[in-house]
């Protein structure tokens, strides 16, 4: 059945009397009819697909990465979800009408993706390869945000159980309506993930005609990391490659900013002010790191939470690291820190779609557990040198010649680029059914705003890897197993 639903787009969820409608119900808003292929063109270019100021789900990552702790005085009064994401409780909505900020934005982009990918090549007025490539990049947005969901409500993947572990519901009809859904499995939710990137492979542009919308480049390096993620660096590896070469032959590539350079005096991210450097964590617009440009408003580098990187993630950084100038010891009122712990005020504005710092990250990963160290070496040092003197980028020796080593001193450089951005809750998941950090356990800490013991809260492995559905869709599809 053709839908004809086009533009605004609401969500609403099951109401608390009844059963009988699905979770994923959409209504349109206007009644626009899309027939002309520039109006599907218009559906993938609509600002909730990169834009997420409001922070778009993308505060949950952040709260349940370990690299962060909370100071008290601000930690304490701060919303109840906050605190129950960063305390790992086991229900975090606790009411039917709690609708997750996350669910709220990536079903309705479901919904328009699973609309474009339907109808644009029955569409009129535009030639065929246009519609496929529109049809491209819908499939390549629905596989992210399955890649997303798959990471906050299913088990990590583990080859050994994904195909019975529960998944994440896949919906492929934009009018999927009146519909109870079955969660599938971890296996078929990877699987959709990849069938769709492979297809949109086929048909995106090398080079789209702006950032904020996927290109072959970005497609490639997403199902890279989807592969490694699998832990199938042998698959992820030459996907990252391509995906490096094709961006630097585009017309407009994305490229590593040089921090010796930008702090430099005259740099560009000098001044540095209040809210931190004139860099990209501060400028919405800028995506020069940017493979696929997608930005979240991170609530926390304001303080108001108490959010502030753990110790042990502070004391990753060299003195010499110039990514250490996105941090200050200071309260959000401007106060000092008394115990010198540090907030990431720098980072205003996250980019969390594809970005050329991470391709750089997953490819050394890639090489390091092929065993190919000497270009895992490489890679890192090369990265490194991007982010303090090159003198300092050099992985020590001992670490350089060791597998396991080099593994675990990438993921540490994962924390020092990424830290209280997001991106350490999706290393815990891996690393919670990854041989080499057998034994992790994760903490999270609140300090008293005078000397004294934090209090401790221990994620309990391995049910809080995965956020519970919430109830809002218990109730609307009884027949749903839920995580524990």
């Amino acid at each position: 059945m053709r839908t004809r639903y086009i533009y605004c787009l609401l969500l609403i969820f099951a109401s608390l009397s009844s059963c009988k409608k699905d979770f994923l119900e959409v209504i349109p808003k206007g009644r626009q009819i899309a027939e002309k292929t520039e109006d599907y063109a218009l559906l993938m270019n609509n600002s909730t697909f990169y834009q997420y100021l409001n922070s778009g789900g993308w505060q949950v990552p952040v709260l349940m990465g370990d690299d962060i702790a909370a100071e008290a005085t601000f930690f304490n009064s701060a919303n109840p979800q906050t605190q129950r994401l960063f305390r790992w409780d086991d229900v975090i909505y606790e009411q039917v009408m709690d609708v997750p900020s996350d669910l709220r934005s990536f079903l309705p982009q479901i919904y328009t993706c699973n609309l474009v990918i339907n109808d644009v090549m029955s569409s009129t007025g535009g030639t065929e390869q246009r519609k496929k490539s529109l049809q491209a990049e819908a499939l390549a947005n629905r596989a992210w945000i399955y890649f997303q969901l798959v990471n906050f409500y299913a088990k990590p993947y583990n080859a050994a159980t994904a195909s019975t572990d529960p998944g994440f519901p896949i919906i492929t009809e934009a009018d999927a309506m009146e519909t109870f859904f079955s969660r599938g499995t971890v296996q078929g939710t990877y699987d959709f993930i990849i069938a769709d990137l492979l297809a949109a492979i086929e048909n995106l542009p090398m080079e789209n005609v702006m950032k904020t919308r996927f290109s072959k480049p970005a497609a490639q390096a997403l199902l890279g990391k989807v592969y490694l993620f699998m832990g199938k660096p042998d698959l992820a590896l030459p996907l990252l490659e391509s995906a490096l070469k094709n961006n630097a032959n585009s017309a407009s590539p994305a490229r590593l900013y040089d921090y010796n350079v930008t702090f430099a005096p005259g740099g560009a991210f000098l001044p540095i002010a209040n809210n931190g450097p004139t860099s990209p964590g501060n400028n919405y617009n800028d995506f020069t790191e940017s493979v696929l440009a997608k930005t979240f408003g991170n609530p926390f580098a304001f303080g108001n939470s108490g959010i502030i990187i753990s110790p042990e993630t502070a004391a990753l950084y060299s003195p010499s690291d110039l990514r250490l100038k996105f941090y200050s010891p200071t309260y959000s009122t401007g106060l000092p820190n008394p115990q010198g712990r540090l907030r990431k005020y720098g980072v205003s504005y996250s980019k969390f779609g594809v970005g050329l710092p991470e391709v750089y990250l997953l490819l050394a990963e890639c090489r390091a557990r092929l065993n190919r160290l000497d270009a895992a070496v490489s890679d890192l040092e090369a990265f490194r040198a991007k982010r303090m003197p090159v003198a300092d980028a050099k992985v020590p020796a001992t670490i350089a010649g060791n597998q396991n080593a080099l593994i675990r001193f990438i993921f540490d450089e994962r924390v020092r680029e990424f830290a209280a951005e997001g991106y350490r809750w999706f290393d815990m998941r891996r690393m919670s059914v990854d041989p080499i950090f057998q034994g992790i356990t994760f903490t999270h800490k609140v300090y008293p705003s005078t000397a004294g013991d934090p209090t401790i809260f221990t994620l309990r492995q391995p049910d809080r890897l995965v956020l519970r559905l919430p109830a809002n869709i218990m109730v609307s599809n009884p027949g749903m197993e839920n995580n524990p």
